[in-house]
């Protein structure tokens, strides 16, 4: 058996031991879908990707025979991909602007699809993270929800690095608490064990599935 797979089966029963609701979403970034198959054979179902263009590349073939997948955004969406992503995401984690919200608005008011979406919070508060201010999202969900009826399901962060991510994982449950939303996207490869004892209900994993990324 290929390491990467029993990696993949050591954590969804770890996974399961601590909270067996928690959705584990593989991060197939960098990867080609020929690694990623056995885990589709395995039966898994959602995956991870944080660029649009590979992501439609490489999973386009597959989606066309297999409409169990669900396809994750995790990364910083450009507005100019936005109707893309559409066309091919079913939850986008990375939702952290009033224009994309009205872009996929109104994209879904002339479409029969709809996407699930976590709003991602700067949780440390950092220059050079992407996400909404603490402060402004209760204002973001209730734009959101209410103005462009999109379906929040919850919130996303990434912890600073370099700093125990238990503070930061915490004040995110806090926050969604405070906002009447149930879903929390946070927890990656290093602290996943951590962010499912806070609460989180999705954990975003690659490199300890696949392995360190060659690039």
């Amino acid at each position: 058996m290929k390491q990467f797979i029993q990696n993949f089966k050591n954590i969804k029963n770890q996974i399961h031991v601590l909270n067996s609701k928690v959705t584990l979403v593989a991060v197939t970034k960098g990867k080609d879908i020929n690694t990623i198959k056995p885990i589709i054979d395995l039966g898994h179902k959602d995956f991870g990707e944080n660029k649009v263009q590979e992501a439609m590349l490489k999973w386009s073939d597959i989606l066309k025979v297999n409409n169990n997948i669900n396809l994750h955004l995790l990364g910083k969406l450009q507005s100019n991909k936005a109707e893309q992503a559409f066309s091919s995401f079913n939850f986008i984690h990375s939702l952290d602007n009033e224009k994309l919200a009205k872009i996929f608005s109104h994209l879904e008011k002339n479409s029969s699809r709809k996407i699930k979406y976590f709003i991602q919070v700067n949780i440390g508060d950092e220059i050079q993270k992407n996400g909404i201010n603490i402060q402004l999202v209760p204002e973001f969900i209730n734009f959101c929800k209410k103005d462009l009826k999109l379906n929040i399901l919850g919130l996303m962060c990434i912890p600073p690095v370099n700093e125990s991510p238990i503070f930061y994982f915490k004040k995110l449950k806090e926050l969604a608490l405070k906002n009447n939303v149930q879903e929390l996207s946070m927890g990656m490869s290093n602290d996943y064990i951590h962010a499912i004892e806070c609460g989180s209900t999705f954990v975003r994993i690659g490199s300890s599935i696949f392995g360190p990324r060659s690039n």
